[in-house]
């Protein structure tokens, strides 16, 4: 990996010593970060040039060092924002109390393809990414990676956990490797869903899923929500 891509620490960076950053690099290294995360999570750390970010985030190349200690602080802050990003989508569908808890699953699917679909299918997911990488990455990346997935995989079992108690799924399921081997199959769905540029593999990942629970698929999105 050369000076002019980015690396990754599996650590958040340090809080810096002294007063507050003022307003100004606060609303910079916002930017940075969220132009990080939209960039990474259609190409690869290895493939992408820090230059291509500050330029998206309009950020002078030099005064990247204002706003983090290094590259793998950098990959780390991107990696945190991003599994946020991604637990408030989760429990904004996952915790609707208006809906039964099966419908929740099925409306989160639903919005996941339709926000692919709005990016023309070129968008996938960050961390997912960086889980195809591991063999360009630092050794102690693998453990910030495999906490984002273990905490997608509790809140989608206390999902099913709800479903178990609403008499929509069977009660001997065992609720935490239904969840492991949702995003074992959802994140493969989603790489071939990029490479097809075609939602088929959604849907069809989906579809199994439900009726592996003895429902029918989810709906499919009529229009991009995100």
């Amino acid at each position: 990996m050369t000076d002019a891509t980015i690396s990754a620490a599996p650590a958040m960076p340090a809080r810096r010593r002294g007063r507050p950053p003022k307003a100004g690099l606060v609303d910079a290294r916002d930017r940075l970060v969220r132009s990080g995360v939209a960039i990474l999570t259609e190409k690869g750390f290895s493939a992408v040039g820090l230059d291509e970010i500050l330029k998206s985030a309009g950020i002078p190349k030099g005064s990247f060092y204002h706003y983090f200690d290094g590259k793998e602080a950098f990959g780390a802050a991107l990696i945190g924002a991003y599994a946020a990003y991604f637990a408030r989508k989760l429990d904004r569908w996952f915790l609707d109390g208006s809906l039964t808890p099966m419908t929740r699953l099925g409306r989160f699917i639903a919005d996941a393809e339709a926000g692919m679909a709005r990016h023309g299918w070129r968008r996938g997911c960050l961390v997912g990414n960086l889980g195809q990488e591991m063999g360009t990455l630092p050794e102690g990346f693998r453990a910030q990676i495999a906490a984002v997935f273990q905490d997608w995989q509790a809140r989608t079992a206390a999902c099913l956990r709800a479903a178990q108690a609403a008499g929509e799924i069977d009660p001997a399921h065992d609720c935490d490797r239904l969840a492991a081997f949702f995003w074992i199959g959802w994140e493969g769905a989603v790489l071939r869903t990029k490479l097809d540029r075609d939602p088929a593999p959604l849907r069809l990942f989906a579809a199994g899923f439900f009726a592996l629970l003895g429902h029918a698929p989810p709906p499919v999105p009529a229009t991009s929500s995100i």
